[in-house]
Formats: C-alpha cells, structure tokens, sequence
C-alpha cells in the first residue's frame, strides 16, 4: 500500500476529513470530528488505526506487524507496519471497523445521516 492508496481509500468513506492538526507530517483522518486513522506522510511505514480492545489483543497476537498503538491509548489503537505480514486488504478492512466504531460512538442522532451513505 502506498500513502496516496491509503489516502483514496479512507477519503472514499463517507464523510470523512483529512487534516494535519499536529504537524505537517502526520495526516489524520475524521470523522465527525473524531479520528479513526492517522499516519506519517514523510515516512509512509505504518498507519494507526482504533480498533475494539479485544480485537486488538487478538490481531497483535497474530499479526507480527501490527503493535499497540504508537503514541497513543494502547487499549484502543493499533499500529500496522506496512509491506510486512498484512495484506492491504487487511488493513483496509481495519480501516473501515475503525470508522464504524467510531460511528457508534456518536449520538444516536447522527448516526442514521452517517449510515444512509
């Protein structure tokens, strides 16, 4: 996967939005208003991406690429090393677990105008 793949992809979900809120190497992407992927443009190696805690526990045990999150709470987020044992598909489908799971963290008001896209 390349930063512009990852880019496509997580642009492509409803919604979503891109900002560089802590500096101008670490792309994050939102949605409504709440991260659920972010990674470093200047060196494109990994992404970090929020996941259930269980589910977490039990992708790192068997994935070698993928850790606690990197500077981040290590309960909820994940850090996948990429080009190592996951495949994109992989990750694209973690991506798209981390946007639903912050959707379901919204009130429950917005949550339909998110779901019917």
């Amino acid at each position: 996967m390349h930063i512009e793949e990852l880019r496509d992809y997580c642009l492509g979900l409803p919604q979503v939005e891109e900002k560089f809120p802590f500096d101008q190497s670490t792309l994050v992407f939102y949605i409504a208003g709440k991260m659920f992927c972010l990674c470093n443009v200047d060196k494109f190696d990994s992404v970090n991406i929020k996941c259930d805690p269980d589910k977490a526990t039990e992708i790192r045990a068997i994935y070698e690429a993928v850790t606690p999150g990197y500077h981040m709470n290590k309960k909820h987020w994940n850090t996948v090393q990429i080009h190592q044992d996951v495949k994109d598909v992989q990750i694209k489908e973690w991506i798209k677990d981390s946007y639903n799971l912050v959707i379901l963290t919204l009130p429950k008001s917005k949550r339909p105008e998110l779901l019917k896209e």
